[in-house]
């Protein structure tokens, strides 16, 4: 759905009479085909060529089966946007027109009444152009017109210049060996190093392959006088506490400081002052109304700043820390006593920082193991950092609306989330996102959009990465939801590898021209209340020099000793043999990515393929697909290298689960696609619960971030969450995993012990009690010998501040089970704590079940579940009885999409006998109610069923 937008036409959109600002943004375009495939459609502004031919007609829906290849010509293509008269500019006292592009994807040239103005060649930067002498000289209607270059045309040319110039140092082009540089039509990614676009347009193996075009953000017209000689642009306002340095720990006793820098466009009067005034953003309240110190002006910028003391103001925090206090900061541009520019800013109050530090020598005297801290600290506290990673939520950023971020975010909250990393190379996020992550308490890890290749170091380029980063920086960071910045994804891992082809030395100094030198400095530069690294994969520095050209001396793998810790983990495994091997997994830190994909609803299918195309290797799921198998032969077709892919999510159920089988096709197809989620949920929840357990533990663990949080179109991938924000099981598991305190078994395959821990990430101490029973299949208790006793009992237990604890032990435990007359694959044990924090004396709880054996070596009974509903407002509550048996991964599924929501849980176990209520909250329903005798439960018994 598109958001929409006012009428152009005549009546062009005033946003300010003083200034004239003027909204170009509307309906009252006109999109051509420049190859004079397309004649003049209607479009509109922002938007990309595939929205608008998709409206007029011309073309159908692109994430449909193969169109995004049948399609291929759109992209290929060259588009030009034309606005309507523009004669509006024309009246008034202005004696200066700019126009201001926010942003053009990606290789533009613009003119303006028939006359070029100039080319842009970056999505993510601003454009201004001054129009003043071609406005006045304009004889006939005024309009704006935009010619856009294929991206995947103009990129393979540059890649392929770039190899006819030379393959080495000297020649400052990408490098030899790198894939990205011998780029060539038929690559999979293009050659999208060459062009600062969003890298995901040119395919990922998530995302198909479009590289879509457009002003993708708004347009305006600006026009000032001698009263209103300035525009603000861009605004940057730092918050931070007195003395604070990035990447360091600031002294929390200290005032605030409150710093202003903003960009404008036209004239800064001599003698300029700015002029504040702070209001609590829900009362109105004025906080404080001063005159910014310290002023200083240049052509283009204009800077102050001012204390503020701490009793002035309430601090902002994450979700489930404390309360989001948010400040509306209006800035003024005073001159002679008069407000010639204002710009407002809804601002918070808090320090975030990325403790990379030495472990010191206390630490280590309290059983930390050596090396370096890898965690987030929020207003003086060290936090555990529970989320995901956010990719776009559309391949077309302009159809991405409002209420769609806000179910998306809400989803986060509910799941128990407080940090999202914003991948690289998406696309910088809109100030309405972070916004609402403000208001939420959400925090988010934001990165520069480089990604998994060396880019290219040319002058021209250097010039155009730092004027996007300079820009970016300068624009978010009043965000208090804004927690650190990355120079890109996965960088330094890939180089200090040998990455692609051991000529390490070559394109590590490119990395460190680009991210050691460049990107730092522009972060540097512009803030003092944001922690910066080169990567998002990073083994830390060996020091901080903020007056060297390279700031933080790189570590790389220079380690003190062996078992010293350092860099954050991003662990991918594809053998489903080894999937619930704890010792498999990484021993670090962070884990800032891990994954597994699995398979979308059967109602997403449905929306994007044919009847004939829904099940699991089909024509269509296999060109969605775009997580390729490895250890191919070279030969091996795009379709060979899917089914690979798609055979990794089979052949994981084939070891863990009954393999459904049933003679209803489309029935089958779904169990298959519930069989693949519940392996996704269940590897996912055993990585989380290892890192979080990792808290009390040596190492020190402090942050989980799965892979990936959201899709943007429907295909096999790592998603919680499907393009119309539909849940997949691993979402609700994660949110169960990511409760404040949980209970989980650990059982090593190679002894069989068998532990349970608790662990809780609070600011607390909790106190409670576990209880335990082993019981079969049919849910009947069994007598299984720990520690003298047997059958169900408890055990009471204390764990400390963002700590784990073992509560429980079976050494052993196949040997256990055997003494008892009883197989691994008889048994389940059943966990369940209550606990309550000393502080606040909130209570707690969590349930866990562990089966030994795998799922489809067990005898599974029918539970008989029973599924009654009642209505509420705006919602409904379902009641599920497991009335026979114990049910495993309970799930319930309307059939349909037309109903959107969530539900407050699911994807849960059950006891013989047990009944549990959730309830679906209703975004949308185009059903009339109808929907609720439509929804399903099952479980996995019903993969035994033919």
């Amino acid at each position: 759905m598109r958001t929409a937008l006012p009428l152009l036409a005549a009546n062009l959109s005033l946003l300010s009479e003083a200034q004239r600002i003027i909204n170009l943004s509307g309906r009252d375009w006109t999109l051509t085909g420049s190859d004079g495939n397309v004649s003049s459609v209607p479009a509109q502004v922002p938007s990309q060529q595939y929205l608008d031919l998709q409206a007029a007609g011309v073309v159908g829906n692109t994430l449909y089966g193969d169109n995004d290849v049948n399609q291929i010509w759109v992209e290929k293509s060259n588009w030009t946007y034309m606005s309507g008269s523009l004669s509006t500019l024309k009246s008034g006292n202005a004696s200066q027109t700019y126009l201001v592009f926010e942003g053009l994807d990606t290789f533009a040239s613009i003119s303006f009444c028939n006359e070029s103005i100039g080319t842009t060649n970056n999505q993510f930067r601003q454009y201004i152009f001054d129009i003043t002498s071609i406005l006045s000289s304009c004889e006939g209607e005024p309009r704006l017109a935009i010619d856009f270059g294929s991206a995947s045309t103009i990129t393979q040319t540059l890649g392929h210049q770039a190899n006819i110039t030379g393959n080495n140092a000297q020649d400052n082009i990408a490098g030899p060996g790198n894939w990205a540089a011998t780029c060539s039509p038929d690559s999979l990614y293009s050659c999208r190093i060459w062009a600062r676009k969003e890298q995901n347009d040119f395919g990922w193996d998530w995302s198909p392959s479009l590289a879509p075009a457009g002003p993708w953000l708004p347009i305006y017209a600006i026009q000032l006088n001698d009263q209103n000689p300035t525009y603000i642009n861009n605004a940057l306002v730092d918050i931070y506490r007195q003395g604070q340095m990035p990447n360091l720990s600031p002294d929390q006793g200290k005032p605030w400081v409150f710093n202003v820098s903003l960009d404008c466009t036209g004239t800064i009067p001599y003698g300029a002052g700015l002029r504040l005034t702070l209001k609590d953003a829900t009362t109105h309240k004025t906080v404080l109304q001063t005159n910014l110190e310290n002023v200083n002006s240049s052509i283009e910028t204009i800077t102050g700043s001012t204390i503020v003391n701490q009793s002035s103001v309430d601090l902002w925090w994450p979700v489930g820390m404390g309360d989001q206090k948010l400040y509306s900061a209006s800035i003024d541009i005073v001159h002679d006593g008069n407000c010639i520019a204002s710009v407002e800013r809804r601002v918070g109050f808090r320090t975030i920082v990325l403790n990379l530090s030495r472990i010191s020598a206390e630490q280590v005297a309290q059983g930390l193991l050596p090396g370096a801290n890898w965690n987030f600290e929020v207003n003086g506290h060290v936090f555990y950092a529970k989320g995901s990673n956010f990719v776009p939520p559309s391949p077309f950023w302009p159809s991405v609306n409002q209420t769609h971020m806000q179910q998306l975010f809400n989803l986060v909250t509910e799941g128990n989330q407080n940090m999202l990393r914003v991948w690289s190379s998406g696309a910088y996020l809109p100030d309405w996102i972070y916004h609402m992550a403000d208001e939420m308490g959400i925090l988010l890890w934001s990165e520069f959009e480089f990604s998994d290749a060396v880019y290219p170091n040319t002058s021209e380029y250097l010039a155009n990465y730092e004027a996007e980063a300079y820009y970016q920086v300068r624009r978010v960071n009043y965000h208090p939801s804004l927690a650190l910045w990355a120079g890109g994804n996965e960088l330094e891992t890939m180089i200090l590898g040998g990455y692609p082809d051991g000529n390490s030395t070559f394109f590590l100094e490119q990395y460190r021209q680009i991210q050691e030198e460049l990107l730092i400095k522009c972060v540097y530069a512009n803030s003092h209340s944001i922690s910066y690294i080169p990567s998002s994969t990073y083994n830390g520095y060996l020091s901080l020099n903020f007056s060297s050209v390279e700031p933080q001396l790189p570590r790389y793998d220079n380690k003190s000793s062996p078992e010293a810790l350092y860099l954050d983990s991003d662990y991918y495994n594809y053998d489903a043999s080894i999937a619930f091997n704890l010792s498999t997994y990484p021993i670090g830190r962070f884990a800032d990515e891990f994954g597994f994909i699995s398979m979308p609803s059967l109602p997403s299918w449905q929306d994007v393929a044919p009847p004939a195309d829904l099940y699991m290797e089909s024509p269509t799921v296999i060109h969605h697909n775009r997580h390729f198998g490895s250890d191919l032969p070279a030969n091996a077709t795009i379709a060979e290298q899917s089914l690979a892919g798609i055979e990794q999510m089979t052949t994981a159920v084939k070891m863990w689960y009954p393999t459904p089988n049933l003679s209803d096709s489309v029935a089958n197809f779904s169990a298959w696609i519930y069989s693949t989620q519940v392996f996704q949920a269940s590897f996912y929840q055993h990585q989380i619960a290892v890192y979080r357990r990792g808290s009390g533990l040596p190492n020190r663990q402090l942050g989980s971030l799965y892979w990936q949080l959201e899709d943007l179109w429907v295909a096999p991938t790592w998603a919680s969450i499907e393009s119309n924000n539909r849940q997949k099981i691993l979402y609700y598991t994660a949110k169960d995993i990511y409760s404040p305190v949980i209970v989980y078994a650990y059982y090593n395959i190679s002894n069989y012990d068998l532990q349970v821990w608790v662990t809780s990430d609070l600011w607390e101490a909790v106190r409670g009690t576990v209880e335990y029973e082993w019981i079969d299949w049919s849910g009947k208790k069994l007598s299984v010998l720990s520690n003298g006793t047997s059958g169900s009992t408890s055990a009471a237990f204390t764990v400390g501040p963002i700590n784990s604890t073992q509560v429980l032990n079976w050494p052993s435990a196949k040997e256990i089970l055997r003494s008892g007359g009883l197989n691994t694959s008889d048994a389940i044990l059943r966990v369940n704590i209550s606990a309550t924090g000393e502080e606040r004396h909130q209570q707690y709880t969590h349930e866990y079940y562990f089966h030994p054996a795998a799922l489809n070596e067990v005898p599974l009974q029918d539970p008989n579940l029973l599924l009654t509903h009642t209505g509420c407002s705006g919602c409904v509550d379902f009641t599920v009885t497991a009335q026979d048996a114990v049910a495993a991964w309970v799930w319930l599924e309307i059939p349909t999409n037309a109903v959107l929501g969530y539900w407050s849980d699911n994807g849960f176990w059950m006891n013989k006998g047990e009944s549990r209520t959730v309830r679906f909250k209703v975004w949308k329903d185009w059903t009339a109610g109808k929907w609720v005798d439509t929804v399903t439960v099952r479980s996995m018994w019903n993969n035994t069923l033919s």
